[in-house]
C-alpha cells in the first residue's frame, strides 16, 4: 500500500464517495457531468500560473511542490524538440489506486486523470496533452506528455 498524506486521502475519498452517490441516483454518465461542470475552469485557473510565460517544462517544474503536498511523486523531463515546447510529466505514486478500489472501481483514471484531457483541450487550444502510460494499466509510473508550438 502506497503512502498518502492526509489532503490528497481526504480529496480522493470525497471525490469517490460523491461519485459513487451521484451514480446510484442519476447514473454514471450523469454523475460526470455533474461532477466536473465547470471542471475546464477550475482547470484553467490552477494551471495557468504554472504554464502561462514560461516553458512547460518551468512551468511544471514549478508545480512539483504543490504536487507533493498532495501525495505526489512527481518528476519532470524537458522533451522540447522540432519547435515545440514540451515535457514529461512522471507520476510515480498514484495516491488514488487504493482509494478507487475502496469504493469499488479497479481503476482510478476515470475520475482522477481522464477529465483533464478535454478539459486541458479547452482551457488551452494550443496544448496538447496526451496519457502515455498508467500504473493502473500496469506500467511502472503514470506519464503524461504536454506540447505546443514555441
Amino acid at each position: 500500500m502506497t503512502q498518502h498524506t492526509d489532503p490528497a486521502v481526504a480529496f480522493f475519498r470525497k471525490r469517490f464517495r460523491t461519485f459513487k452517490q451521484l451514480s446510484s441516483e442519476l447514473g454514471e454518465k450523469e454523475a460526470l457531468q455533474k461532477m466536473f461542470a465547470g471542471y475546464t475552469e477550475t482547470l484553467k485557473k490552477r494551471m495557468a500560473p504554472y504554464i502561462d510565460n514560461v516553458s512547460l517544462y518551468e512551468g511544471l517544474r514549478n508545480s512539483v511542490s504543490e504536487f507533493a503536498e498532495n501525495g505526489w511523486e512527481m518528476d519532470v523531463v524537458d522533451i522540447s524538440n522540432m519547435g515545440m515546447d514540451a515535457a514529461l510529466e512522471i507520476q510515480k505514486v498514484c495516491p488514488a489506486a487504493d482509494i478507487s478500489r475502496e469504493f469499488g472501481y479497479e481503476k482510478p483514471c476515470f475520475l482522477v486523470c481522464d477529465p483533464d484531457g478535454p478539459a486541458i483541450a479547452e482551457a488551452f487550444p494550443d496544448l496538447k496533452a496526451d496519457t502515455l502510460c498508467r500504473q493502473a494499466n500496469g506500467d511502472c509510473v503514470c506519464i503524461f506528455k504536454f506540447e505546443r508550438k514555441r
